[in-house]
């Protein structure tokens, strides 16, 4: 009775370690998420993916968390008049359709195969982020190729699970559109192509709500609060910079531990 008694304490105890884990993974990923408006996923996917997480496994828990983050922040956008209607039509079907696809795909892959594709893409990602903190750029012209924008950012956020953010706010500043519309409609659409893909990967996976999520919730709504005094006292570009580098040693570091690696 001791040994089970005592057994079953250390698998309390390890399990309550795990969850603690990835609150403080969804903490990180949210203080930097609301500061920049961008990388909730990209970050939380490559530490899960460190972790040894499953790269299917580690979209579908990140997507399944961010639909409670996103809809807040969509929602916010709306409310305080930051929403382009026609943008955001623009973005959200073209964006579900490209992510339900990249959901399918994600689900239905090889994980070994998936990885290495996986962990190219964060690398992209992140060279793509440090490329953002070096050069931004701010205008009034009207956004072009939208839709095609929209589902290629929803298709590549599915299977890397994060993207989203960087890949259709990123370009649709770099094109030169209104910085505060922008970010509302990419955010307002997001909710939207995040609650598509996990819908997908439930009815593909047979995903269930597991520690992983949970964790990944409790620990992006203690840190929402205090995204805002990130935003006022820590300055973008440097943690833009800081935000790339940790996705590239992180997604550099699993590049090397792959077989043959």
């Amino acid at each position: 009775m001791i040994v089970q008694c005592n057994k079953g304490m250390a698998m309390d105890l390890e399990t309550g370690w795990t969850l603690l884990l990835f609150v403080a993974v969804g903490f990180g990923a949210q203080i930097i998420d609301g500061a920049l408006g961008m990388a909730y996923g990209l970050v939380s996917t490559s530490v899960l993916l460190a972790l040894g997480v499953p790269p299917a496994q580690a979209s579908a828990s990140v997507h399944a968390a961010e639909m409670v983050t996103t809809g807040i922040s969509g929602g916010a956008h709306a409310w305080f008049g930051n929403v382009d209607r026609r943008l955001f039509l623009s973005l959200v079907v073209p964006g579900c359709l490209g992510g339900i696809a990249g959901a399918l795909l994600a689900s239905r892959m090889d994980p070994g195969l998936l990885k290495p594709l996986v962990l190219a893409y964060l690398v992209l990602m992140g060279l793509f982020v440090l490329w953002r903190g070096w050069r931004q750029r701010v205008g009034t012209r009207s956004a072009r190729f939208v839709p095609g924008i929209g589902a290629g950012a929803g298709f590549l956020d599915a299977i890397g699970g994060g993207g989203w953010g960087p890949m259709a706010t990123s370009t649709l500043l770099a094109q030169g559109t209104p910085p505060r519309q922008t970010v509302g409609s990419v955010n307002a659409a997001e909710f939207f192509v995040t609650t598509a893909i996990t819908v997908t990967f439930i009815s593909g996976l047979g995903f269930r709500f597991g520690m992983v999520t949970l964790g990944l919730l409790l620990g992006g709504g203690l840190a929402a609060p205090l995204a805002a005094w990130v935003v006022r006292h820590v300055p973008q570009r440097g943690l833009l910079l800081g935000v790339g580098v940790l996705i590239l040693t992180i997604a550099g570091v699993q590049i090397l531990r792959l077989p043959g690696g």
